[in-house]
């Protein structure tokens, strides 16, 4: 009996220290799946996009100002009273359009007093010329003396400088006769009249009577930083530089040419003054207004990706390249963000499949599940 119940308590002893070992064993492997630093064996959700190369332009984005080509201020040029306004407070005008109309009964009066005398003057100096003639005759027969021949000359001349005379006063007042019209100089819009009817106006007034302002064409001028001016001047030089200019919250756009640069760089800014030439036949452009300007200098190849595809770390830019449903961290140089997507300068060579969403949840070699692909551009 001794000998059979020893041998039963060894056998409950081993059994008991099976099951310990057992326990022992799972805990052990379940602690060494949980251990950090492994790689998870879930796929993390993510979003990609293909990265696409494609020509893209090389842009360059300012703000500007509206400025007119011709701004032209109305004054009198004689002192009279407004008797006509011929035009709409704000309407568009042409070259030569009648805008006032001034009393003009005065100068025409002395019109009418110097062309009496201008024909006066005529009528003696048509009577002086025959004296000459008919003293000449005398004094080649001797039958005259020599100083009357001078007299009838000087006669002649004194009548002659009288009819010059009145001829330049009667240009000189049919000169103010057209003053008493003022016409419009250029095309363009103008605004309000300053006076109206019955006002008197004077040459020395500063305030002008109205002012016309060209719109279009018409100048946006803006600056650009010195470094970009070598790359303005060769575009140029290869005729493909082109503007574009927008009004905030207007979606319609202007386009135009680069016509001038300023001759130096201001030194405080470091920046120089262009100056670009807008058709702006539809006046989307209006003087004076800040607008949006997006210079395009020219076009070339180069590899874009979703602006959200982009990371920062303290070694640079990079993204995540997902290969075999595989993440890997791709080092990456941004040249510059063109409207929604980002141009690349170097990092890739396009088409690959990049993590555009859940970037956070990645690490160096984790495993993904891509939520569908979305296009580069």
């Amino acid at each position: 009996m001794k000998k059979l119940t020893v041998a039963l308590g060894v056998a409950a002893a081993l059994a008991l220290a099976g099951v310990f070992a057992a326990k022992w064993a799972f805990r052990s492997d379940d602690a060494v799946a949980q251990a950090p630093g492994r790689p998870q064996s879930r796929a993390v959700p993510v979003d990609v996009a293909t990265a696409v190369k494609k020509k893209v332009p090389v842009r360059i984005d300012s703000l500007g100002t509206v400025t007119p080509i011709r701004n032209v201020a109305v004054k009198a040029r004689v002192d009279s009273e407004i008797v006509g306004v011929h035009f709409s407070d704000g309407a568009t005008v042409r070259e030569g359009d009648l805008l006032f109309t001034l009393d003009s009964r005065a100068i025409e009066a002395q019109v009418k007093q110097v062309q009496g005398v201008l024909t006066s003057a005529k009528a003696q100096l048509e009577q002086a010329e025959r004296d000459v003639e008919r003293y000449t005759e005398l004094v080649a027969r001797n039958a005259t003396t020599q100083v009357t021949y001078n007299n009838a000359k000087t006669q002649a001349n004194v009548a002659r400088a009288a009819v010059e005379s009145n001829t330049a006063q009667l240009e000189l007042l049919r000169v103010q006769l057209d003053y008493t019209k003022i016409r419009a100089p250029i095309t363009g819009r103008a605004s309000m009249a300053a006076v109206k009817i019955g006002n008197f106006v004077r040459q020395a007034d500063a305030t002008p009577l109205a002012t016309i302002i060209q719109v279009a064409p018409i100048y946006v001028t803006f600056t650009l930083p010195q470094r970009n001016l070598p790359d303005l001047r060769q575009a140029l030089t290869n005729e493909t530089a082109t503007i574009q200019a927008f009004v905030p919250g207007d979606p319609r756009r202007a386009s135009g040419q680069v016509t001038m640069y300023e001759n130096t760089v201001d030194s405080a800014t470091g920046t120089v003054i262009v100056r670009a030439t807008m058709p702006n036949n539809d006046e989307i452009l209006w003087p004076g207004t800040l607008v949006s300007v997006q210079l395009t200098l020219r076009e070339e190849e180069a590899v874009t990706v979703p602006p959200t595809a982009i990371q920062a770390s303290q070694t640079g830019s990079f993204v995540f390249v997902v290969k075999n449903g595989v993440a890997t961290v791709q080092p990456v140089e941004v040249a510059r963000v063109l409207d929604a997507e980002t141009v690349l300068a170097s990092g890739l060579e396009g088409g690959e499949t990049v993590v555009t969403e859940g970037q956070l949840l990645l690490t160096e070699g984790a495993r993904v599940a891509p939520r569908g692909a979305k296009p580069g551009a």
